[in-house]
């Protein structure tokens, strides 16, 4: 028999009991339809954790006050850095660019409007640290730093909520009573590892001190921020910045640190390996029932033996090799097997792509492997669960199996 011939009987006894076939064909669908969606929703994942921090970058930086644990207690609200210790760190060989960072909630007024916004005072080397583009207007200088200028940069949300037009630079907004002038307007960029960036009102870190919260303490920050050269040592580079705040800070050699080093690059590595042991689990998950697919296909395959015993010993009978047999009977179990993952690959890709656009928003990433894997499993499930009953079928004796009623 020609490959034509083994596909045409094949199909032949398939089509012959359509329901049978039918549920048969379904449990391989759900299986492959099940991984292809586990696959899209761990890649999906990965993806917006990627996103997140390349909106940063790998050779960004964060430092933040007070210690992770102390005695088992926590100590992070600890305002243990100081606007001062950014400026040291600046003179560090491998940073590009560094800012302090304060951060306060705000009421901004507008008008009658009024919106609940995020505040954050900065240096100018924000921009760079954040890669922060501006849609209208500028960004203020260090000499606005210097003299606490009531300088304001908004995000397009915030100019949204507030009702302000396209272009709102030299508008006037007010926050606790101090009128602020909008000198620019941020590109829209959604959230980033250090927040929102287009709900967000920026103004110099001097004048959040100064002006707004009045604090006790002046120079002290909660965060800073920093962006090392393309080709810096992130390793290298957190050893000098922690011993030069430890030297800063008058820490001892048994003393803890009193702020947090966190490494964009280091955090985004060890997200993916998080992520990625996510979609195995996922994908070991939506096995179980392709594992439940490949079950049906060899019951139905034993079924299909006892029905055709009589053909079977025809077969042999005319001279029917015990290969043919076996071949005739995997080609039936792995066009089974293939019919169901084609279709399943189909509408997994389809709900996928279909959900995560239309209802969720996500470009869901498409990859080639799972259309390799639902291949690969419409050979493997139809060989596994074919090669019993094929066996079975081909040890029969053609004497009995001609006698089989």
């Amino acid at each position: 028999m020609t490959l034509g011939d083994i596909l045409k009987e094949s199909w032949l006894s398939v089509s012959g009991n359509k329901m049978r076939s039918f549920l048969t064909v379904l449990g391989i669908v759900i299986g492959v339809m099940a991984v292809v969606i586990m696959v899209a929703v761990g890649e999906t994942v990965q993806k917006q954790i990627t996103d997140q921090f390349s909106s940063l970058g790998t050779n960004t930086i964060m430092i933040r006050a007070g210690a992770a644990q102390s005695a088992g207690v926590r100590t992070g609200n600890r305002q243990t850095l100081t606007i001062q210790d950014a400026e040291f760190i600046a003179k560090l060989p491998d940073v590009m660019a560094v800012t302090p960072v304060q951060n306060s909630a705000a009421q901004i007024i507008y008008g009658n409007k009024n919106w609940a916004s995020s505040m954050v005072g900065v240096y100018p080397d924000y921009t760079i640290v954040q890669n922060i583009e501006i849609e209208y207007g500028t960004f203020f200088d260090q000499s606005a730093v210097r003299n606490a200028s009531t300088y304001a940069i908004i995000g397009p949300k915030t100019a949204e909520e507030l009702g302000m037009s396209t272009n709102p630079v030299g508008e006037i907004i007010r926050v606790q009573n101090t009128p602020f002038v909008i000198i620019g307007v941020t590109k829209a960029k959604g959230d980033s590892a250090m927040g929102s960036q287009d709900d967000i009102v920026i103004i110099p870190i001097t004048t959040l001190k100064k002006r707004l919260q009045g604090s006790r303490f002046p120079n002290a920050v909660s965060m800073i921020a920093l962006k090392l050269y393309p080709d810096a040592d992130n390793t290298l580079a957190i050893e000098q910045i922690t011993a030069l705040l430890r030297d800063r800070h008058k820490l001892k050699d048994d003393a803890v640190d009193d702020f947090q080093i966190m490494d964009m690059k280091q955090i985004m590595e060890t997200m993916n390996t998080v992520t990625g042991y996510l979609k195995l689990l996922l994908i070991a998950i939506a096995a179980v029932s392709l594992l439940v697919g490949a079950i049906g296909i060899m019951n139905m395959m034993l079924v299909s033996v006892a029905e055709r015993t009589r053909e079977i010993g025809i077969r042999k009978a005319i001279g029917a090799r015990e290969r043919q047999i076996i071949i005739q009977f995997l080609s039936e179990s792995i066009l089974i097997s293939f019919i169901g993952s084609m279709a399943g690959l189909l509408i997994g890709v389809g709900l996928s792509q279909g959900i995560g656009r239309l209802v969720l928003g996500y470009n869901v990433p498409f990859s080639i492997w799972p259309v390799m894997v639902s291949v690969t499993v419409a050979v493997v499930v139809g060989l596994a669960s074919g090669v019993f009953p094929a066996l079975k079928a081909a040890k029969l004796n053609p004497i009995d199996s001609l006698r089989y009623e």
